[in-house]
């Protein structure tokens, strides 16, 4: 199957490979267990797809990212961000339950 990248450029999905595993850094109890990253590959130098001035765009562009061999290494992990929010407000809005919870002053 065939990706457009562009109107005159299409890459074969033959030639994207994908590993998926354990991301780095804190992530919750789930983080030993699941695997939350994902690394692209994508051979550059031995692309049929890719005209040579765009490869070697391409191979400037990469930078650290291009391996010696010629492989782009794209690595992409979701962050727990969201989850450690919510958890935040949650325990903001049951604090003032409990604060309701106290004795009535006197007025």
């Amino acid at each position: 199957m065939l990706i457009p990248v562009t109107r005159t450029i299409s890459l074969d999905d033959s030639e994207l490979h994908e590993d998926f595993l354990r991301a780095s850094g804190a992530g919750g109890q789930n983080i030993q267990k699941v695997e939350t990253a994902v690394q692209l590959r994508f051979d550059v130098r031995h692309s049929t797809n890719l005209p040579d001035d765009v490869r070697g765009r391409l191979e400037r562009l990469a930078g650290r990212r291009l391996t010696k061999d010629g492989v782009l290494v794209i690595t992409a992990q979701r962050h727990r961000r969201g989850s450690k929010e919510r958890r935040l407000e949650d325990k903001t809005r049951r604090s003032g339950v409990k604060l309701l919870r106290g004795r009535p002053t006197d007025t």
